[in-house]
């Protein structure tokens, strides 16, 4: 039996829908709205998510601000509380710690506001230096000494250095303005004298193959530089400044000390020593600390510390707040690309 085209069947035609059977059939089968509903579910869960993220972040940093608001608030009440009454008997303190330099806590700029305060309050008796310092600039140490010596005249009052653990060579400096010198026995003392540091790299340089090029405007600008061979001539130019400054360091710790100072060969040498063997020299006066000096010498036993520092909003500022503020920005960042 043989098959011809005319015996197919025919495609049957529905009026109503406009198309062939045949048509019908060959088009894909279209997703129905259900299938759409478990991306629209990851979506909306995914949102919800996101915004609840936020919200925490947001009380986050809420509560932190207001936790720095409370700090400040209590620190600032406690300061007022402790300074009500300052024209009341007191020994007023002044700290040098660490580097004598223009940008550290015992610059110039602070230590002398302090010491004005300090000076200038009614209620203090005397004022006391707490020194814990290797020095510094010989510039910086200077001006202070001389405030010191100012302010003492004009205010009639006495001022001690109490040593803790050092008091080297700027920082004695500034010492021997002071009335009389307490120490511990075991304290550093001395060190008077005066440096300049730096490195040569001229043969590591012609080792290696580097040629240095340097270009000046004057036969001494590029003096004392590390790439270039030393002169002998700068050399001893730097040596009789470097001379000069240890001459008026000298005569400070001289006028300071006056005939209570033992000189030696050794005393000027830049040697240091413990604070037992200060007193045999004359580099120091006695044993005590802070509180036996207000207590027993100064005969004010309470004691206002005029040294500026940061308040707490800054130092927690400096501490936490941009680690917190840092780590707080990643975790958000990777709590979103985890989505």
């Amino acid at each position: 039996m043989t098959n011809s085209f005319d015996d197919l069947p025919k495609p049957i035609h529905d009026p109503q829908a406009g198309v062939t059977a045949q048509t019908a059939a060959a088009e894909p089968a279209r997703p129905s709205s259900a299938g759409y509903e478990p991306l629209l579910a990851q979506f909306a869960r995914e949102y919800l998510l996101d915004r609840r993220n936020e919200r925490r972040w947001k009380l986050f940093f809420r509560l932190i601000w207001l936790a720095l608001i409370a700090v400040v608030a209590w620190s600032l009440f406690l300061q007022r509380h402790h300074m009500q009454n300052p024209n009341a008997p007191h020994t007023a303190l002044v700290e040098v710690r660490g580097e004598i330099a223009a940008d550290t806590e015992a610059s110039a700029e602070l230590l002398v506001s302090a010491l004005k305060s300090a000076f200038e309050d009614s209620g203090s008796q005397a004022v006391i230096l707490r020194i814990n310092s290797p020095g510094g600039s010989p510039v910086q140490a200077g001006i202070v000494y001389d405030e010191i010596k100012r302010l003492k005249l004009k205010h009639n009052k006495k001022v001690y250095a109490v040593v803790e653990e050092m008091c080297a060579s700027g920082a004695y400096y500034i010492a021997a303005a002071a009335d009389d010198i307490y120490v511990d026995k075991a304290s550093v003392v001395g060190s008077i004298g005066v440096l300049m540091d730096g490195f040569g790299f001229t043969e590591l340089m012609g080792k290696v193959g580097v040629e240095r090029r340097l270009l000046t405007a004057g036969a001494n600008k590029g003096m004392l530089d590390p790439f270039t061979p030393v002169s002998a001539k700068q050399q001893a130019f730097a040596q009789a400044m470097l001379d000069q400054i240890h001459q008026q360091f000298i005569a400070v710790v001289r006028e300071g000390r006056g005939k209570r100072l033992k000189e030696t060969p050794e005393i000027f040498s830049g040697l240091f020593w413990n604070g037992e063997q200060a007193l045999t020299l004359g580099l120091a006066d006695h044993f005590g600390n802070l509180d036996f000096v207000a207590r027993e010498v100064v005969k004010a036993e309470e004691i206002i510390d005029y040294t500026p520092r940061d308040n707490v909003a800054e130092r927690l500022a400096k501490r936490f707040g941009a680690a917190m503020g840092e780590g707080a920005i990643h975790a958000m960042r990777g709590s979103l690309n985890l989505r």
